[in-house]
Order: C-alpha cells, then sequence, then structure tokens
C-alpha cells in the first residue's frame, strides 16, 4: 500500500522530520508549514517507510501538492 501525504494547504516548509528510508508511524509529524506566520504540523497517514521526500526546507508548495511518499 502506497500513501501520499498531501500538503493540506499552501505555504511554505519550514522543517522536515522525514527521512527516506526511515520507519514511520500513523500520526507522527512530517513536516512543518508556515503560512501567514502560523506554522501547521503536518503528519504522516498510516504506519510504514519513508519510500520518497519530495520537497525540503524553503520550499513553496500549494494546496494538495504531494510531499512525501510512504509505503
Amino acid at each position: 500500500m502506497t500513501e501520499e501525504i498531501l500538503a493540506p494547504l499552501a505555504g511554505k516548509i519550514v522543517k522536515i522530520n522525514l527521512e527516506v528510508g526511515a520507519k514511520v508511524e500513523e500520526d507522527d509529524e512530517a513536516l512543518i508549514i508556515e503560512a501567514m506566520k502560523m506554522e501547521t504540523p503536518v503528519f504522516v497517514p498510516c504506519d510504514g517507510t519513508v519510500k520518497e521526500v519530495r520537497v525540503k526546507e524553503g520550499d513553496s508548495v500549494e494546496e494538495e501538492d504531494v510531499l512525501a511518499i510512504i509505503t
């Protein structure tokens, strides 16, 4: 099963807590997006392994952009 972590809103990536190959659990904090001076945490949707991280700190993202892949 493959799950995508999607951006819940447009903003800038300020912190990434994921590394490719790392084991993660549902509801772990994956990364933080800043929008309008507010930081919003984004959580892992399922247990699994980080297959891909598609963003880096400082990147701007739009709502529904794929941020990472969990398998």
